[in-house]
């Protein structure tokens, strides 16, 4: 049954250990000869700068060097402190160091150029990621027609047999591998296994690819000596496609003590007892492997690549079950089966014959032929986990589902040594440009715009694709953006919205000071005064911008809603939809404009979990019983030392006044109103986690929701609720302070310089002598009853705490008692240096299947603010607002009216973009 040779390979000798590796040559002769009379060009080399690890060359100094002295070409290196390569080597190439590249004729580069460094009538050579009608970088291609730059993609240099010529796959695929070993050590670990995997590293913590194999051999001398657990069954790799990915991941496997089985032994060796835990199985699975004909007849490939719709994957049947560790290296797009779709491995799962540990997908395609694969993960966090029973992803290494390594940039890993290859492929054709031949027919076919501003004849496919998705998302040369307020939740939304250089941030305030402290260090943050009540300033203001994100008091986006009706601009906040605002709708589609609101924390990612596990279970065919959402701005629980458990780094008051709201909810089946004046006696113990100690109430009304979350009839539900958390014992203190009158909105004459918190409190209790006494009577308590007595000494004990009792705390000037209080309250609840704040949301959902079954998922995030940085609730707050603002600058939101984050075309992308920002879930599933 089994063999130590590759699979049904005539002529391929076995490969049980690990050989030395030998780089292929780039390129055959016949490419590199030319001659030309044309006037040499010149050549200038890209600073990658896409991301922080990417630090890769597309041509080495050797061959700069080539070009300089051999055809006479001028070469321009923008300079960089993180190339693989450094500056002073290209300088002694003859090259020339210097930030402006528009002197170059040729530019090259590696990945993708933003949009607004491009530079007209050049040539760029790069990954464009365009030529699949890529939407997301439609466009870029449509400005590099608008500024008539022939575009040459490397991805589309091909000889005459359609065979890749100049690329990083090999790489990917020794990345990928690397990386996918080192996940399933962890995975193994944490599933309660030790195992000698454990002992390989990521790629990039090794110095040539020579090392990494051989601690792969290391590795692979431990199993041969100690095994792998046998708990785990006969660890088969399998790998899919048979290029260059899945070879450089074969010949890294190569290192481990292997042995060879095809496709249609899997079942057999994992339904044998001959198998041996002292060494690993490998599988090469190609495209005639996992594909039948849908009308009977046998695979053939010429006939796959014209009618692919003609074909299904038995991929599920036939391998997946018997895989462990799955390395996919296969081309996919839209016009082909999937290899593995999420509801195949949601059955296996059920049916428990889903073996799979990890998954390495070097491919990388986003919900391509891994369906599943929903995001691509980074090298700082290259894991993530799919629980195909519930089809959610989640960073709990030790929970259930299959581990998913999706990095889209493997080769840079490796830098040095991918980057020799790749030069050495890209040279010969470097220098047919220099010397003017774009007619070279690899060059041609790699073409996709020309100079003229057109696509290349092969490529006017796209035309189609650039009229939807080209100039309606086209990122303008300049983003300009007007924010209103400078309040503590600003400055994540301006640091986010800069990454982007063509983007500039109006900090527009009434508060000067604040304004210039945020403005400070940061570039394209110009500030000015703005009263919001001045409507033909703040129309002007509006005028001048291209969207305007409101964090004003909610009262004041009317106001502000109107100017950008009036001069028609888009405009964020992360408020609550009020019904003035709710009344714009109709002049607001009229405008052909956007208010996108509740995009936030509370209101905001509740909506865009909550929104996602609402849809996930009516696409499965289940329903929604009940509904129970938390969320909580808190100190950390090391910084919950006073009598609250509550701090401030903004006004009270809004907290204070969220206390006398009323609220409408319902719980077991039972329909509930609570008067605002009893909200603070309603709170409950709330047991999220064991390690908080934390109650919450009603927050508003939340049978409103139903109806905005589409969840059909209220009688067809057992619960729906939305809370607010505090730490326990809040509610019942701030319960007491408002029955002193702490509370109390009423306007007062008497609040003036002078006045003392002991002579006010005597004035609201009413009576002179034992303060004891006097409270207990406001609290209608009795000292002589021990449960009073101890609720009377903690009131006691906190007004001491706040010197509210002493004659020493002065009042600060107010009109309110609950102005002066608040103004208490900021001064001494205060976050002290080095301290945190929390941010923490739960989710309950109880569901209901056509099968009759139950069961409930839960959704918790728990995010710490950084004493250095940002807190969490100015993160939470700002970055979905940012990420809001974003999409509509992009053209990626384009519904118009005054809309909320309820659905998929907003939610969607919006945790995809907080997940990257650190801004993550746990969930949880149980049976009922």
């Amino acid at each position: 049954m089994l063999r130590a040779n590759p699979p049904l390979r005539a002529g391929r000798r076995a490969a049980t250990w690990c050989s030395r590796q030998t780089f292929p040559a780039s390129c055959s002769a016949r490419y590199a000869t030319a001659t030309s009379s044309k006037p040499i060009l010149s050549v200038g080399i890209r600073r990658e700068a896409k991301n922080r690890w990417e630090r890769r060359v597309p041509l080495m100094p050797e061959h700069v060097e080539r070009l300089v002295k051999e055809v006479g070409a001028q070469v321009y290196v923008q300079p960089s402190t993180k190339r693989v390569v450094p500056d002073e080597k290209y300088q002694q190439a003859g090259a020339i160091i210097q930030e402006d590249l528009s002197v170059a004729d040729i530019i090259v580069g590696v990945k993708e150029v933003p949009i607004e460094q491009l530079i007209e009538n050049k040539t760029y050579l790069f990954f464009s990621h365009t030529h699949k009608g890529q939407k997301y970088n439609m466009p870029l291609l449509q400005a590099i027609l608008d500024k008539r730059i022939r575009l040459i993609d490397y991805e589309l240099m091909t000889n005459e047999h359609k065979r890749r010529l100049v690329q990083f796959s090999r790489f990917a695929g020794y990345a990928g591998m690397i990386d996918g070993m080192h996940g399933l050590g962890h995975r193994l670990l944490a599933l309660g296994y030790g195992n000698p995997f454990l002992a390989i590293g990521m790629s990039y913590m090794y110095r040539t690819l020579a090392d990494a194999r051989l601690d792969v051999t290391r590795t692979g001398q431990v199993i041969m000596d100690d095994g792998l657990p046998r708990q785990m069954g006969p660890m088969s790799f399998v790998f899919t496609g048979d290029g260059n990915v899945a070879r450089g991941a074969m010949h890294v496997f190569k290192c481990l003590p292997h042995e060879w089985v095809s496709p249609d032994e899997l079942k057999d060796l994992y339904n044998s007892n001959s198998w041996s835990n002292h060494r690993v199985y490998g599988c090469q699975v190609r495209t005639q492997d996992y594909l039948v004909r849908k009308d009977g007849w046998k695979f053939d490939r010429e006939h796959y690549r014209e009618h692919p719709e003609q074909y299904m994957s038995v991929f599920h049947e036939k391998v997946a079950p018997y895989t462990n560790v799955l390395v996919n290296g296969i081309f996919w797009d839209h016009r082909y089966p999937r290899l593995l779709t999420s509801e195949q491995a949601r059955q296996l799962a059920h049916e428990d014959r889903l073996r799979m540990l990890t998954v390495a997908d070097v491919s990388c395609d986003i919900n391509g032929s891994l369906e599943f694969m929903s995001h691509s993960s980074t090298i700082d966090n290259p894991f993530f986990m799919y629980d195909p029973a519930t089809g959610k992803t989640h960073h709990n290494m030790e929970g259930k589902g299959v581990q998913i390594m999706s990095i889209d940039n493997l080769p840079t890993e490796l830098p040095l040594e991918a980057s020799e290859y790749f030069s050495n492929a890209l040279f010969p054709f470097i220098n047919q440009l220099v010397q003017g031949n774009y007619d070279h027919p690899v060059l041609k076919r790699a073409t996709v715009a020309t100079s003229e501003g057109k696509l290349a004849p092969a490529r006017t496919k796209l035309y189609d694709v650039l009229a939807k998705h080209g100039q309606g998302i086209k990122v303008k040369a300049n983003q300009r953006v007007l924010l209103l307020g400078s309040g503590f939740v600003s400055a994540p939304l301006v640091d986010y919205l800069l990454r982007a250089p063509n983007r500039s941030v109006t900090i527009a305030s009434n508060m000067p000071k604040e304004a210039k402290e945020l403005s400070k260090d940061r570039k394209n943050a110009p500030i000015t005064g703005l009263n919001v009540a001045d409507k033909d300033a703040l129309s002007e203001l509006v005028s001048q911008h291209d969207l305007v994100v409101s964090f004003v008091p909610a009262s004041l986006h009317p106001a502000v809603a109107e100017a950008c009706i009036q001069r028609k601009k888009n405009m964020v906040t992360a408020s609550y939809i009020s019904p003035e605002i709710t009344a714009l709708d109709k002049r607001v589609k009229n405008a052909g404009i956007t208010i996108l609101n509740e995009v936030g924390l509370d209101p905001g990612i509740d909506h865009l979990t909550a929104m996602k596990m609402f849809d996930e279970v009516r696409e499965q065919g289940g329903r929604i019983t009940s509904f129970v959402s938390w969320c909580g701005g808190l100190p950390a629980p090391e910084a919950s030392d006073n009598p609250l458990g509550y701090k401030f780094s903004w006004s009270p008051k809004g907290v204070l006044l969220a206390g006398l709201n009323s609220a409408r909810f319902k719980m077991n089946g039972k329909l509930t109103e609570i008067n605002g004046s009893d909200l603070l006696k309603s709170a409950v113990d709330v047991p999220m986690y064991k390690g908080f100690a934390l109650e919450g109430l009603p927050n508003r009304d939340s049978l409103k929701y139903v109806d905005m979350y589409n969840l059909g009839d209220i009688k067809n539900m057992d619960t729906m609720f939305r809370g607010t958390l505090r730490y326990k014992g809040y509610c019942a203190l701030m319960a007491a302070f408002k029955d002193i009158g702490l509370l109390n909105t009423e306007r007062r004459n008497d609040i003036q310089g002078g006045l003392s918190w002991s002579e006010l409190m005597e004035s609201m209790l009413g009576k002179k002598g034992d303060r004891r006494q006097a409270l207990a009577a406001k609290l209608s308590l009795s000292p002589q009853n021990p449960e009073h007595a101890a609720r009377l000494e903690t009131v006691v004990g906190a007004l001491e705490w706040l010197g509210m009792l002493s004659e020493d705390t002065p009042v600060a000037p107010s009109e309110t008692v609950l102005d002066a209080f608040c103004a208490l309250l900021q001064s001494r609840l205060v976050y002290g240096l080095g301290e945190r704040d929390m941010v923490a949301m739960h989710h309950e959902f109880g569901i209901q299947w056509r099968n009759g079954s139950k069961e409930k998922r839960t959704s918790t995030l728990v995010a710490y603010g950084d004493p250095n940085s940002y807190s969490a609730m100015a993160k939470t707050v700002g970055l979905p607002a940012a990420i809001g603002a974003e999409m509509l600058l992009d053209g990626n939101l384009t519904r118009k009216g005054v809309i909320a984050p309820m659905t998929k075309d907003i939610y969607e992308p919006m945790l995809v973009k907080l997940e990257e920002e650190g801004i993550r879930f746990v969930e949880a599933v149980a049976k009922l």
